[in-house]
């Protein structure tokens, strides 16, 4: 294994999305460790958990990751989600040592195979041994296909919040797909020849094409102002750089956010609106010109109204977002102009919370929030563990 140098922390600058220097109080938490269920709830309107607990092989395969440090639950945080059906996957970067899994699933409501929601290792703990290769080793976002097919961002470098530890790279940039419907392993795409050693690899989208039905994946390289646009089918990608009007008003190690929008749920013309965390615009570029490996013509969007942080669509036209260090969830339609008149509140997060993710909840037709304690865990405040809430986003959908 070898250590990663500062050019290439790939997710340090994940981190940027969440300013988190106006918080400084820690959430309420248990320290069971165990998930539970928001006693409030009302027909499966959400869930809540404190800390990580997993359902692994067996008490012996737990004790074990406990006693070598592989495990140590406060280190564990949700980052990105995706829901299919009434399962719930979760992506949990290692920006920590003592992370089993960075990819787990839950029940999402409760029934009478979900009495008790625990973390099972997705799609098992095998393939996710940190350090061996082969295997998945960070997980930083997840993205669910129209195919219920599961896409998996691993940057494969390690422990870039360890303050006990360097970063370490322990494989290499790479997408996975798995099958939710078989688990088992579609595709994996290795980044490596799409990438450099300064990239910082942080968000993806996957779309298909309307008039051949071909998979494409786009990947977002921060500090190498680009988009990796790659063609599932034909097994070959390339590396877009975007023109230098969107990194106006960035730092050096900032975040570049993706959001893949179309002119209607599950079909019609597809674009990715695009930003930099401290980038003063926002713009957008049609991925018909993406798939041909140029950007195209960019359409600048206008001055944001605040920093943006990207949580997700709806499927359709509509992008969610909070301005930076902000817990209201914000909705813009991107079929009107990108004004503040057209962007409106739609959820509040709870004090010291700070929503990561909007998903699609596609069978109940509606969407849900991921969020968490997220400012304690960068300040390393935690204590027993990281409180995470999945919510309704009631009326937005």
């Amino acid at each position: 294994m070898m250590s990663a140098g500062p050019s290439s922390l790939v997710v340090t600058a994940l981190l940027a999305l969440h300013h988190v220097a106006a918080f400084t109080c820690n959430a309420q938490r248990q320290c069971s460790g165990r998930l539970r269920r928001n006693a409030t709830d009302d027909g499966g309107r959400g869930l809540t958990w404190t800390g990580a607990q997993y359902r692994f092989e067996c008490d012996t395969v737990d004790a074990l990751l406990r006693d070598d440090g592989r495990y140590v639950p406060r280190n564990n945080i949700a980052l990105r989600a995706q829901i299919c059906g009434n399962d719930l996957y979760l992506a949990y970067p290692r920006l920590r040592s003592g992370v089993p899994a960075t990819v787990a699933t839950t029940c999402l409501f409760t029934g009478d195979a979900c009495e008790e929601a625990v973390l099972t290792p997705f799609p098992c703990l095998s393939v996710q041994e940190q350090g061996k290769s082969g295997d998945v080793q960070n997980a930083v976002d997840v993205y669910l296909d129209a195919q219920e097919v599961l896409w998996i961002l691993d940057t494969g470098i390690v422990q870039t919040l360890d303050s006990d530890a360097e970063p370490l790279r322990t494989g290499p940039p790479t997408v996975w797909a798995f099958d939710l419907n078989t688990r088992k392993l579609f595709n994996k795409i290795d980044l490596t020849c799409l990438t450099t050693p300064m990239s910082r690899l942080q968000y993806l989208v996957v779309d298909y094409d309307d008039t051949n039905g071909k998979c494409y994946v786009y990947v977002s390289d921060a500090a190498n102002r680009a988009i990796i646009a790659y063609d599932v089918v034909e097994s070959k990608g390339s590396r877009v750089v975007l023109p230098k009007a969107i990194a106006a008003g960035c730092t050096k190690r900032d975040v570049l956010y993706v959001a893949l929008v179309r002119a209607e749920c599950g079909g019609g013309a597809a674009a990715l609106i695009v930003t930099y965390l401290s980038g003063i615009r926002a713009f957008t570029i049609r991925t018909e010109y993406l798939r041909q490996g140029s950007a195209g013509k960019v359409t600048d969007l206008g001055v944001k109204p605040d920093r943006m942080v990207f949580l997700g669509t709806d499927g359709g036209t509509k992008l969610l977002f909070r301005y930076d260090a902000s817990p209201d969830v914000q909705s813009w339609d991107t079929a009107l102009p990108f004004t503040a008149a057209n962007i409106s509140p739609v959820y509040r997060s709870g004090s010291c919370f700070l929503a990561t993710q909007v998903m699609v909840d596609q069978d109940r037709n509606r969407l849900m929030v991921l969020e968490s304690n997220f400012p304690d865990f960068i300040q390393n405040t935690v204590g027993c563990g990281i409180v995470h809430n999945v919510r309704v986003l009631e009326g937005c959908f």
